[in-house]
């Protein structure tokens, strides 16, 4: 009975061995809106285009700087912060070890808050 536990165990580690990876990927999907619309997004210091805009952005770098901007406005800036990726706990529970690895080196492990940026631009 242990030996066939522990046969299934290994079995599952091998099959999910990096279970944020394979759910969530290494990039998540961001949505920057504005009211007024039409302006141009800034993630550190990248501009992403005109809102509204949609992007996918690497998970694995730090806090994120964003700046929205539209002539006559006051700019807008927030950072988009990194937390950890519910997911990775599937590595721990399963004991994927290697799973683990994979998800941090990937940035898989965490996500990006908030995925949805809705700009409030103020007349400046």
């Amino acid at each position: 009975m242990k030996k066939k536990l522990l046969i299934s165990t290994i079995v599952i580690s091998l099959l999910l061995p990096s279970c944020a990876a394979i759910v969530s990927g290494s990039k998540q999907t961001i949505q920057f809106n504005s009211s007024p619309s039409g302006a141009i997004v800034w993630v550190d210091g990248a501009n992403l285009g005109v809102t509204p805009v949609t992007t996918k952005l690497e998970r694995i770098k730090k806090d994120q700087k964003v700046k929205i901007e539209l002539q006559g406005y006051k700019p807008y800036e927030m950072t988009l912060t990194r937390k950890t990726n519910g997911w990775v706990w599937g590595n721990i529970v399963f004991g994927g070890i290697i799973g683990l690895i994979v998800d941090a080196s990937s940035g898989a492990m965490y996500r990006l808050t908030p995925d949805q940026i809705n700009a409030q631009l103020a007349n400046g």
